[in-house]
């Protein structure tokens, strides 16, 4: 779909600042967008974030006098931005599926499909591929070649896999993100407008659930090995030939880059950024960023050396407690005996008194 600019104004009743000729073929957050497409900006450091975007023009609640791209002035820049997501990416109407295929579906010849899996309208299934039993590949969907879907694994509409990946049993790729605003005393849910989007050679184990994103993306790097019961929330940018253990949890907005390593029960805190070739071992809690190249230990996560002298020290305190006893013990008899010769010096003192006198 293409629409121009101006056309867009209208649709989310902004003003436009720039030429409404131009024309747009999609709209995706700003580290998302690529030269054809629209991007959204909200909060601190816009202009900031508008500098490492390469969207053709911008929606955002006030100008931006530094950019010389064409920008949309709105009220409310996230509700503008839903507007005009749905508008290239339409949410798919909630029907009850029938068991099979439906008959809109693209299907390659040498593709093999269970009688009792689910293929919804629109969807694209590519060379080699396997869908098994009680599978349900819902609308939109696009599906690479040499792929294997294990049983009861769900895509949710506009979910994409590459070329050889692999989905184990149970796993479900593409519910709504973790995202409410609370507003009169509920909490009402945000846009979760995104989709996912899993490279080729991706490996995913069983009762793994990735959400998608709230505008574009949840996206899964090439190569990366994801073990079962992994979370990877909404927004998260996975990087290339990752290895996520199990029961990993990835909360939203997070970003890895490649050759990233995460241990067993490792969990990330929102818009966690871990560099290249980052490790972080078994049950680290990571509140921070990692430039990368590093080996990140405990919760909080810490680099490897610091934690390791903070182990070392925490197996000494039964031993250091035993000898803070010791020597109060000690401080006690010391204090005593000062208080004995304290006494005994003033009573010499008082008998001299009284000779004296």
């Amino acid at each position: 779909m293409e629409i121009r600019l101006d056309e867009i104004a209208r649709l989310v009743d902004g003003t436009l600042h720039g030429d409404g000729t131009l024309i747009c073929d999609g709209a995706n957050p700003p580290d998302e967008s690529t030269a054809s497409e629209i991007t959204m900006l909200v909060g601190k450091n816009v202009s900031a974030n508008l500098a490492r975007s390469d969207a053709l023009a911008v929606i955002c609640a006030e100008p931006v006098a530094s950019d010389p791209r064409p920008q949309i002035i709105v009220e409310n820049p996230r509700a503008a931005f839903a507007t005009v997501v749905s508008k290239f990416r339409p949410p798919i109407p909630t029907a009850l599926p029938g068991v099979g295929v439906d008959s809109s579906a693209s299907i390659a010849n040498s593709a093999k499909i269970h009688p009792t899996a689910t293929v919804c309208a629109g969807v694209s299934i590519g060379e080699r591929t396997l869908v098994m039993p009680n599978v349900v590949i819902m609308p939109g969907c696009t599906i690479g070649d040499d792929c294997v879907l294990y049983p009861g694994v769900t895509l949710y509409e506009y979910s994409s896999l590459g070329d050889r990946v692999v989905l184990h049993a149970g796993t479900i790729i593409g519910a709504d993100g973790f995202g409410y605003q609370q507003r009169g005393g509920r909490h009402l849910p945000s846009a979760q407008l995104g989709y996912v989007r899993i490279d080729s050679d991706v490996d995913v184990g069983a009762g793994v659930t990735i959400d998608r994103g709230s505008y574009g993306a949840t996206r899964i790097g090439e190569g990366t090995k994801i073990d079962n019961q992994v979370m990877i929330a909404h927004n998260c940018q996975i990087g290339r030939h990752n290895l996520i253990c199990s029961q990993v949890g990835v909360a939203g907005s997070c970003r890895t880059g490649d050759y990233v390593i995460l241990a067993g029960q490792v969990g990330l805190k929102d818009h966690v950024t871990l560099g290249d070739h980052t490790i972080v071992g078994a049950k680290a809690g990571v509140m921070d960023d990692c430039q990368g190249h590093q080996v990140l230990l405990g919760s909080p996560a810490m680099p490897q050396r610091d934690q390791m002298q903070i182990f070392a020290i925490e197996r000494k305190l039964p031993e250091m407690r035993r000898e803070l006893k010791a020597l109060r013990k000690q401080l006690d008899v010391m204090n005593k005996q000062l208080g004995q010769g304290q006494t005994s010096e003033g009573r010499s003192k008082q008998g001299r008194s009284e000779r004296a006198a």
